[in-house]
């Protein structure tokens, strides 16, 4: 399995989270997100509750706070939706703030959404921080998902970067020659360099699919690593999902 430098989510450590087996941590995070999708929306100390215990993971994982905070910020665009949301959802228009009639549903949809999603983001972000892209994709092979799903997200993975510093080099090569992109008019520099990127991933796929078959690829990769987990392993990534699976139910019945 391709794949096994560092991503820069990564974050190295010796922590109990970060020896747990990758499919562990991975069926742990679905079946948190699972949970906490199905939480009531109006029961906000759920939620509260939820974030308590991703803190409790980050904390065993020696994460630092910074570090989750920053990289949530990739939910930004979520939030922008979720803002628009009381102005947009159909319903009473009981809350005034600022002069602006809000309504109420789309209060509780945005509330919905942004704790929800806030929680699930958090949840893979300490997923990918404690577990590096190769354990990744080993432990999405030890959960049985589609081996060509797992393929593709391989060579996605590897060749990502080498389709970023192709890009980089097309981009300094027009500077060099004086271009700058300053409006409408340079749009067609900038699709004719899309479509010339395109065809060098093209050909090089080619290339690279001629040469895994000159060395006997057969459509199926190899398995380098055998992850294991032993019943304490799996009793201690269950911990959090169950955890949320009370809550959840406490939601529901109160």
């Amino acid at each position: 399995m391709g794949a096994g430098h560092a991503h820069k989510l990564y974050r190295h450590g010796h922590s109990p989270v970060h020896a747990l087996p990758p499919h562990c941590k991975l069926a742990a995070a679905l079946a948190f997100v699972i949970v906490v999708v199905s939480t009531p929306r109006a029961a906000m100390w759920a939620f509260a509750l939820y974030a308590v215990l991703l803190a409790a993971v980050a904390a065993a994982a020696r994460i630092p706070a910074a570090f989750l905070l920053k990289r949530l910020l990739i939910e930004i665009p979520f939030v922008a939706f979720a803002v628009l949301m009381p102005f947009v959802v159909p319903g009473e228009r009981v809350v005034h703030v600022l002069g602006l009639s809000l309504s109420q549903n789309g209060l509780w949809d945005a509330w919905n959404v942004l704790a929800k999603g806030t929680l699930g983001v958090a949840a893979s972000v300490i997923l990918a921080s404690t577990t590096e892209l190769r354990a990744l994709l080993l432990g999405l092979q030890r959960l049985r998902l589609p081996p060509l799903l797992v393929q593709i997200a391989s060579f996605m993975i590897r060749y990502g970067d080498v389709i970023t510093d192709e890009m980089r080099r097309m981009s300094i090569a027009r500077r060099s020659r004086g271009f700058e992109a300053r409006g409408v008019r340079q749009w067609g520099v900038l699709g004719k360099s899309a479509g010339a990127l395109f065809i060098r991933s093209y050909e090089r796929g080619e290339r690279v699919h001629l040469a895994m078959v000159s060395r006997g690829y057969t459509g199926t990769m190899p398995v380098i690593d055998e992850v294991t987990a032993s019943r304490a392993q799996w009793r201690n990534a269950a911990a959090l999902p169950l955890a949320a699976l009370c809550i959840c139910l406490l939601g529901w019945t109160l």
